[in-house]
């Protein structure tokens, strides 16, 4: 057997080893760390980001995915495609960049600037959304409805405000817009959107708190040479009112519903026996009293011949009536319904 020398020295032993694989394990430099958390000054300028920083982020922006919002922007997509080259005289093509979930502060920020957002309201679901068209688009809108030649790229004049004429233009290839959006809407649920204000700062764009989450559909809007893209914003909130219909995965669906069944069991029902007790007079008294009751007790009811009967299901008063007697049998005449069936 070992004795206690020879144990100690075999456990002091053990202990060098773990101490020599710690003086091995590779320390990390500041520049390492920055890199593993997300927080690389090299990679400040791009929106994505990597490590911890990511994974917290994705986690706060993760939304339940809505199918049905999906078939709306396609038939937006085909809609709008046909009404701007009515409205420009142009040949328009429409294209549905993505379809993201964002935080409604994020989105805010990451606007680039100049651009002009415009506030809209769903009337029927009393809330509101947002459309903000690029730069880019803005004066190729301008520039295709005042006439300009094709195969020339739109005059972009940077740092000073839109016109009037400018926002007026917009303003009717915006309500254009909303026309298409809510004849999208029309197969799933009718709704009106209705143009509100044009704003160019989205400081005063706000229609809903900044961690509010929000879907984000990216358009694109080509007119040959000419073009930009159509941002459209609609919070989590103002869809609420129809997100069931959202969640579907296709038109009517009903989630295995059976008429068939629903009907049979509805006729079935009609032909269940029910029973009814026909209640004379009830009397309240202490659990002493009852617990004291023996075998000639009385309890004394105030019921007469001519007093209402009570007729309960369970616990649930459904008629009134009198009591009397057909043939060898003691009957009650209803004579009020106390509950609608």
């Amino acid at each position: 057997m070992a004795t206690d020398d020879d144990l100690a020295a075999e456990w002091e032993a053990m202990g060098d080893d773990e101490e020599e694989d710690v003086g091995a394990a590779r320390v990390l430099n500041q520049d390492e760390i920055d890199s593993l958390l997300g927080f690389d000054e090299t990679t400040s300028g791009e929106s994505d980001t990597s490590g911890i920083h990511a994974i917290v982020n994705s986690a706060l922006v993760s939304y339940e995915r809505l199918p049905m919002l999906e078939v709306v922007f396609d038939r937006l997509v085909r809609m709008m495609s046909t009404s701007l080259r009515n409205f420009t005289s142009d040949n328009v093509e429409v294209s549905l960049d993505n379809i993201t979930s964002i935080r409604f502060g994020d989105y805010l920020n990451s606007i680039p600037l100049p651009a002009m957002l415009s506030v809209f309201k769903a009337e029927e679901w009393d809330n509101y959304g947002l459309l903000v068209v690029d730069s880019a688009l803005i004066y190729s809108i301008v520039d295709v409805l005042l006439g300009g030649r094709r195969g020339t790229a739109a005059m972009r004049i940077e740092g000073r405000p839109y016109t009037t004429i400018e926002r007026n233009l917009v303003e009717r290839m915006v309500n254009v817009v909303l026309s298409d959006l809510s004849a999208a809407f029309d197969p799933l649920s009718p709704v009106t959107f209705r143009f509100d204000r044009l704003e160019t700062n989205p400081r005063f764009a706000t229609i809903a708190r900044p961690a509010n989450a929000a879907v984000l559909a990216r358009l694109r809007i080509d007119m040959e040479d000419r073009g930009g893209r159509l941002e459209l914003m609609l919070p989590y909130a103002t869809l609420e009112p129809v997100r069931e219909l959202l969640l579907q995965m296709f038109m009517g669906e009903k989630f295995g519903r059976d008429s068939i069944w629903e009907t049979h069991l509805a006729n079935e029902l009609w032909n269940t026996d029910v029973e009814l007790d026909a209640v004379l007079d009830e009397v309240v008294m202490p659990l002493n009293d009852v617990l004291n009751l023996k075998p000639g007790s009385r309890i004394l009811l105030n019921a007469m011949p001519n007093s209402t009967i009570d007729m309960r299901c369970g616990n649930v008063s459904l008629f009134n009536g009198k009591m009397g007697r057909k043939g060898g049998n003691i009957a009650v005449r209803i004579s009020h319904r106390l509950r609608k069936m």
